[in-house]
């Protein structure tokens, strides 16, 4: 789950449980609670009131009282609270796993939650700590034959990654990508993702360059291209498919979800096709370290296919508007910008290719204005 998308379901679940735990907010037009009437509760205190009531009810002790109290946590977190909603969060846990619910699916999903926040705080050993114990939670209940143990062990191995713990973090990816193409088919999107994470990890452990370990570093690359390239083959695969059945009136009121498949679809071609060129930066690097300034044409190929992947994919408004689309995009472009700016492109000598420092900086600024115009106008709303 990405951080805009743990948002969005964070956020949609505690305007939900907040109107059931005071039964007093205001409904906006639209049917859903108005975030804005929240002012009312100066530090909220009539939130936290309405708990206390309720553990004199209820007692300490009692699921429904660590339910509340875990709603309250997810007010408080969306108010800015973030140390008071971290403890109520621990609360609610440990009242279930005193319980002889700590492995339920609700204390599953509520550490997961946990685990988020601490990770968009980049507390990242305490969200490691979490998802150890996720997984191994996972583990004793379904076992490695459900995508549920699989996500969650990508999602310690991608939080090992970002510590730098890389051997674990690949040895875990493996065991995932090992897992998916038992129980997925073999072009599911979730595999091409998984090779990316590899990739990815293999990249970060050989990029440095070592005089006696360069031989080493090129088998790896090497790996992690041909994952590169299945992670771009599946991810285009399946863009195709979901346009095609958007185009079709038989698909009509599943435009939601696919549009929503579409973008995960579209960021993973984008991601892998720039770390594709990241990649072939990097080799030249290795081969030839002594030489500056020398075209890259696997590079710029790798990056001119992404910007024309966007333009293929990504031209409705519902997809380039898309957070994660748009950083992916201006990562591509802004690597393509340092490419030529370092007199490594030869797009000049492939005419339908052809673009200039000035055209690549232009699309650059108007993504960059377009975003803040964005940011702007919903801090009016």
């Amino acid at each position: 789950m990405t951080s805009t998308q743990f948002d969005r379901e964070f956020n949609t679940e505690a305007i939900e449980k907040l109107r059931d735990l005071l039964g007093t907010l205001e409904k906006s037009p639209s049917g859903t609670c108005s975030l804005a009437h929240l002012g009312k509760f100066s530090s909220s205190h009539g939130l936290t009131h309405a708990l206390k009531i309720k553990g004199r009810v209820l007692g300490h002790n009692n699921v429904d009282y660590a339910d509340t109290m875990y709603h309250l946590g997810t007010v408080l977190y969306l108010l800015g609270n973030v140390q008071d909603s971290e403890a109520l969060f621990h609360d609610s846990i440990r009242i279930l796993e005193e319980g002889g619910q700590g492995e339920s699916m609700t204390c599953i999903r509520r550490l997961r939650y946990l685990s988020q926040v601490y990770l968009k705080a980049n507390q990242l050993e305490e969200a490691e700590n979490l998802q150890r114990k996720i997984l191994h939670v996972m583990e004793l209940l379904k076992g490695w034959n459900s995508l549920d143990t699989v996500i969650a062990a990508e999602g310690l191995a991608l939080t090992l990654q970002s510590i730098g713990r890389l051997r674990e973090a690949q040895e875990l990816l493996e065991r995932c990508l090992d897992a998916r193409k038992i129980l997925l088919p073999e072009d599911h999107i979730q595999i091409g993702a998984n090779m990316l994470h590899i990739a990815k990890v293999a990249m970060v452990t050989f990029s440095q360059p070592r005089k006696t370990h360069i031989s080493e570093a090129i088998t790896e690359l090497d790996r992690a291209k041909e994952l590169l390239d299945k992670s771009t083959r599946i991810a285009r695969q399946v863009l195709n498919k979901l346009t095609k059945q958007k185009g079709n009136k038989k698909n009509y009121g599943a435009s939601g979800e696919t549009t929503r498949d579409r973008c995960a679809a579209l960021v993973i071609l984008l991601h892998s096709l720039d770390t594709l060129g990241l990649l072939e930066i990097t080799r030249q690097e290795l081969i030839e370290s002594r030489e500056e300034n020398l075209p890259n044409p696997q590079a710029e190929s790798a990056l001119f296919e992404c910007i024309s992947a966007y333009k293929e994919f990504g031209t409705e408004k519902s997809i380039s508007d898309s957070p994660e689309v748009k950083a992916e995009y201006v990562s591509c472009l802004k690597h393509l910008l340092s490419l030529i700016d370092n007199g490594n492109s030869i797009g000049r000598t492939q005419p339908s290719k052809e673009i200039t420092l000035q055209e690549v900086k232009e699309e650059i600024k108007r993504i960059d204005d377009n975003a803040k115009a964005e940011a702007v106008f919903a801090s009016k709303k």
